[in-house]
């Protein structure tokens, strides 16, 4: 970092609760810009001035210890280049209504446990890894907080590598796999109920995408073209070199 920015450090995590608090409050640009360009003011300890105020409550002993920056000072300055930049702010509609990946992303780093990319699953082993661990992620997703022995809700810290920092985690009550019985149960019942065993090959969805084939945008040939083509190829491949010797005449 620059001499002299290293204060932007200290608000780094505030700025990114703030463009976030700011997507999930705003309808529009005009609304987003209003509340957005607040935390310039909000770092240098400005909460009122003459076009609007921070909306956050009475700040805690905490928040009102960070040290504040100077106005026109140069990490002041550069924060106010990243904040009003044109470039990524002309795309600020895409994340109006708090839109955020985060959960797809969580979703992702679960699948891994099941799915890991360290080995090859052949697609019906990878169908049906993929599905558990959706049951799991559906069935633990919004279980409750732990509480302690003191009646207080259980919390650990962090550390982050990426943000050089501590966070708090709420720490939640342990998984309990209790609808694995009734799922042996459900799939050795549909067992018993069958004629026969599992087929060697299964029919694709409808809505499969293989049933598309290769989305290449190029009209594919048929076979017999492409066999004729490979063979011409090849009888053309082995012809034999003939060489000429222009100084005796032909």
């Amino acid at each position: 970092m620059v001499s002299g920015q290293s204060a932007i450090l200290v608000w780094k995590k505030d700025i990114v609760n703030h463009f976030w608090f700011c997507c999930q409050m705003a309808n529009n640009r005009e609304e987003f810009m209003g509340m957005w360009r607040g935390v310039l003011h909000h770092v240098c300890g400005v909460h009122e001035w003459a076009l609007g105020k921070c909306q956050h409550q009475p700040l805690d002993a905490v928040s009102s210890s960070k040290d504040c920056m100077l106005s026109r000072s140069a990490a002041h300055e550069a924060l106010s280049q990243i904040v009003l930049n044109r470039r990524w702010l002309k795309d600020v509609e895409k994340f109006l209504k708090f839109r955020s990946t985060s959960e797809l992303e969580a979703f992702q780093n679960h699948l891994l446990m099941y799915v890991s990319k360290r080995f090859a699953f052949s697609p019906p082993v990878y169908e049906a890894r993929t599905l558990l661990a959706a049951l799991d992620y559906n069935h633990h997703n919004h279980r409750p907080v732990h509480i302690n022995q003191r009646g207080e809700v259980s919390q650990r810290r962090l550390y982050s590598k990426k943000s050089k920092r501590y966070r708090v985690h709420t720490v939640k009550v342990s998984k309990e796999y209790n609808y694995i019985p009734q799922l042996q149960r459900q799939i050795l019942g549909t067992r018993l109920k069958s004629s026969g065993g599992l087929p060697r090959r299964r029919s694709l969805r409808p809505d499969d995408p293989r049933t598309l084939g290769l989305l290449t945008g190029v009209v594919p040939p048929s076979t017999a073209e492409l066999a004729h083509k490979s063979a011409e190829d090849r009888y053309v491949d082995n012809m034999p070199t003939v060489t000429c010797d222009w100084s005796k005449g032909v």
